[in-house]
C-alpha cells in the first residue's frame, strides 16, 4: 500500500518544504508573531512515516473583477457571468483562509474589500477562518504611492482582522512568501485540531487518508453587473 502511495505523490522540492514558521509582511497588520510551528505540531512531523502527506485546506479568493485574484494565484485570469453569484455561497462555506484582494492602483478596490468579506464570512462560523488582505499589481505603482495605499490597508486589515500582504503576481514580489505563510497558518491549525480530537493527542503525517493530492481553486468577483468564476 505505501508503495503504491508513494508512486502516485511526486517527491516535494526542498524549496518548498517549510521548517521555520514564515514570517508576516508587516507588524502593523499580522494575525501571529511566531517563528516556530507549535511544539505537538513538529512532534507529529517528526514522527511522519516518511510519506509526503498533505492536509488540503480550503481557500476562496475574493475581490472585485481585474484585481488580479486570479494572476496571483496561477497567472491567468477568465471573466463570467453574473449567473455565478447564485452559487458563490456554497463555495464560501467551510472556508479555512479568506483571502481579499484589491488593486494598489485602484484604492476604490480597496473599500469593497469589507463587503465581499462580509458576503465570505456570512456563509462560515465566527472565527473559524484566518482572513488575509492582499494588495496586488505592486510594480504598476511608485514607492510613495504604495506607502500611502499601504497605511489605508493596514488600517483596514485592522479593522477586519486580517493579515496585509502587498505583492506582484508579475513580479513574483512577495508571492511565494506570502502562500508559504498562508500554508503554515492553514496546515498547524488542521494538525492542531486534528491533535485535539485524536486520543492522547497523537496524530500522523503520511498515514491513511492523510495522504492526498488536489487542486481545487475557486475564485468569484462582482463588478457591478458583471461577476467572475474561475476553476481550476
Amino acid at each position: 500500500m505505501k508503495s503504491s502511495l508513494m508512486h502516485l505523490v511526486p517527491p516535494v522540492s526542498r524549496e518548498r518544504i517549510i521548517s521555520q514558521f514564515p514570517k508576516w509582511y508587516t507588524p502593523e497588520a499580522c494575525l501571529q508573531f511566531k517563528e516556530h510551528f507549535h511544539a505537538q505540531v513538529r512532534t507529529a512531523c517528526q514522527q511522519s512515516t516518511g510519506t509526503a502527506g498533505l492536509k488540503i485546506s480550503k481557500v476562496v479568493v475574493v475581490g472585485d473583477l481585474h484585481v488580479g485574484k486570479t494572476s496571483l494565484i496561477n497567472r491567468w485570469d477568465t471573466a463570467g457571468q453574473e449567473k455565478f453569484k447564485c452559487i458563490a455561497s456554497a463555495y464560501y462555506r467551510g472556508a479555512e483562509v479568506i483571502i481579499t484582494v484589491f488593486d494598489l492602483a485602484d484604492i476604490q478596490t480597496l473599500d469593497h474589500t469589507k463587503q465581499w468579506l462580509e458576503d465570505a464570512l456570512s456563509e462560515n462560523e465566527p472565527g473559524s477562518s484566518f482572513i488575509f488582505l492582499v494588495g496586488t499589481k505592486k510594480d504598476l505603482v511608485s514607492d510613495a504611492v504604495c506607502e500611502r495605499t499601504e497605511l489605508d490597508a493596514i488600517r483596514f486589515a485592522k479593522e477586519m482582522q486580517a493579515e496585509y500582504w502587498s505583492v506582484s503576481a508579475k513580479t513574483g514580489e512577495n508571492v511565494k512568501e506570502f502562500f508559504s505563510r498562508v500554508a503554515a497558518l492553514a496546515f498547524e491549525q488542521s494538525m492542531i485540531k486534528e491533535l485535539e480530537s485524536t486520543p492522547g493527542h497523537r496524530a500522523q503525517i503520511g498515514a491513511g487518508n492523510l495522504i492526498k493530492l488536489e487542486k481545487n481553486l475557486m475564485e468569484v468577483s462582482e463588478d457591478n453587473a458583471q461577476g467572475s468564476l474561475s476553476c481550476c
